[in-house]
Order: structure tokens, then C-alpha cells, then sequence
């Protein structure tokens, strides 16, 4: 259809048979063609009887590759609003890219302003990692083209450690890029987080991926960015007052909630590890009960009391 397009759009007069002999298929397959643009795409394709051939009869700019409502293109420029945070890595550069081709596409249909539009929205990300962006083109880049690499590692209180990888993914959890990899040296799957990794260079020895590895099926059970190795199913009971807090996100792939008759939520998932879900239940304070496991019942219960103990009543004047 893009050929025909090109053919009508030059003014030259044209018919079935020509344009199927030129694109080596059928005169019915260039009928059906024509139609679709017709009625599918509202081009202004219509049949010149004097002439005998095809023609727009009226000029046309462009040919709409990508049909898209006023309401769908917004949403995507939200999407990119809230990728500006990434702005410098290579993914800005694509996104852009990639506008630029559907806003080209689609200048004869929309005609909105997307920057009036988004002034009314705004993101505000929490926390966010300060991982080096030339760091992060890199690994993109070995991620890409399956070319390992080696970096310094530094786990917080340690010491650097060299590693040599194969980069399988990169993945953003809680506001934080981790690069999940094949330690060479280790010779187990882990997960290293960007902004910890020092000195990268990228190596010219290519790997194969595993056709089995899935980055949602690494990270199936881990409620941030932690991989562990166990397998829990974690029980939490919520204080009315917060239940509609809890209700209004999507915790966890694994997530289950049951209305209690007091008024409570319980909160079942299932884990392969404790760490990253302790520290959230404790941001809820006491309006957050676990049930179940006993080792997190009791870890939680341990670091209240260290937290009492930490913040002693004042004495009296």
C-alpha cells in the first residue's frame, strides 16, 4: 500500500494491472488494496474512468503508517514525560525518535498541542538512583549486542571487587537500573545494581544468552530488586484505617487480599525472600500486623523493639 501510495502520490496514472505487474502480486490483491486505503484509511483514492486509471483526488502529504486517536497519542507523550528522567541514555534518544515518526504520520489527522496538554502533568520520583548515564549507555550497548563486561563492584561497607559478566538485562526496580548478569567467576545468575559498578569497560567476547532466561520469571518472587533462594508465603493483616491504601496499588504479581469482617485486609504473597518486605511492612507501622511467617513475625517484632529502645521517653523537668 506504501508503493501505491508513492505511485498515486507522484500523479501518475496508473491501473491494476501496472501496479500488480510492478509489485509482482495479483490484480485482486491491488483491488483489495485500494479499497482498504479507501474506506480503511479515508485516502482519497477514486477510479478515473477517462483515463482508466487510479488517482487521489486531492493532494496527500503523508501516508498514514500509524492510525492512532488524539487520546492514545497523549497517553504516550505522558509516557515519555515520565522517561525524562532518563534523559542522556540511549533510550531518550529512540523515544524521541519515535515520536517524531508517529507525530509525522499523523499531521493530516491530529491537531493538538502536546506541550499545553502535558503542562497539567507532573512526575515526582522518590528516591531515584544516581546510577552514571555513560555507565548505563554501555551496558545497554553490551546488553544489545551480547558482549560481556567487567567492573568494579562495591556492596555497601566492602571493598571493590572486579567482576566479569555476561549482561542479560537491565531492569528498573524501586526507581533503581540493576543489570541482571552471568558471573563468570561465581558462575550463578545475580543482580548488580548500576549504580555501585565503577570502571566498566566492554569486551569484545560475544556470549549466548539462554533461551530459557525471562526476566519476569527471575524476578517472579522478589518484591524489589533482592533475588533470594527461598520460598514464603507471607500473611500481613492491615488496620481499616489504611485497607484503602492498600487497595489502590498492585503490590506484587503473587498478591491476594481477603476483606476481614472487622473491617481489616489480609495481604498474601509469595516470596523467595524477607529482607525488601520487612522494611516495607515496617514503614506501616502499627497499622501492619504479619501472620505469617513466624521468622518474619518475629524478625519485625525484633527491630520494633530496637527502634523503642533507640527513642527512650524524655525525662520529666
Amino acid at each position: 500500500m506504501l508503493r501505491i501510495h508513492e505511485e498515486l502520490q507522484d500523479g501518475r496514472l496508473t491501473n491494476c494491472s501496472s501496479l500488480a505487474k510492478k509489485l509482482e502480486v495479483s490484480t485482486k490483491t491491488i483491488m483489495r488494496d485500494l479499497a482498504f486505503m479507501r474506506d480503511q484509511m479515508d485516502l482519497p483514492v477514486e477510479y478515473d474512468a477517462q483515463t482508466y486509471s487510479w488517482k487521489y483526488n486531492y493532494p496527500v502529504k503523508n501516508f498514514p503508517t500509524v492510525q492512532v486517536s488524539e487520546g492514545e497519542l497523549l497517553a504516550l507523550l505522558v509516557a515519555q514525560k515520565a522517561l525524562e528522567q532518563y534523559k542522556g541514555t540511549p533510550y531518550h534518544d529512540q523515544l524521541a525518535h519515535a515520536f517524531e515518526k508517529l507525530s509525522t504520520g499523523l499531521n493530516d489527522r491530529i491537531s493538538f498541542s502536546a506541550t499545553r496538554s502535558l503542562g497539567s502533568v507532573s512526575f515526582h520520583h522518590q528516591g531515584l538512583s544516581k546510577a552514571d548515564l555513560k555507565v548505563f549507555a554501555s551496558l545497554s550497548r553490551a546488553v544489545m549486542q551480547s558482549l560481556e563486561v567487567e567492573f568494579d563492584y562495591t556492596k555497601p561497607d566492602t571493598r571493590p571487587e572486579r567482576r566479569r559478566v555476561q549482561p542479560y538485562h537491565l531492569a528498573n526496580r524501586a526507581n533503581s537500573w540493576y543489570l541482571v548478569g552471568y558471573d563468570l567467576e561465581r558462575a550463578s545468575l545475580r543482580n548488580f545494581a548500576v549504580v555501585r559498578m565503577q570502571g566498566l569497560a566492554v569486551q569484545q567476547q560475544k556470549f549466548r544468552k539462554p533461551a530459557d532466561f525471562s526476566p519476569e520469571k527471575h524476578f517472579g518472587k522478589s518484591f524489589g530488586a533482592y533475588v533470594g533462594k527461598g520460598d514464603y508465603q507471607v500473611v500481613v493483616r492491615f488496620d481499616r484505617a489504611v485497607t484503602g491504601l492498600i487497595k489502590e496499588r498492585i503490590w506484587h504479581e503473587t498478591l491476594e487480599t481477603k476483606e476481614l469482617p472487622d473491617g481489616r485486609l489480609e495481604f498474601t504473597l509469595r516470596l523467595d525472600s524477607l529482607d525488601e518486605i520487612q522494611r516495607w511492612i515496617l514503614g506501616w507501622g502499627a497499622a501492619a500486623e504479619v501472620i505469617s511467617p513466624t521468622e518474619l513475625r518475629d524478625s519485625v517484632r525484633d527491630t520494633a523493639d530496637a527502634v523503642r529502645r533507640r527513642y527512650p521517653p524524655a525525662a520529666r523537668r
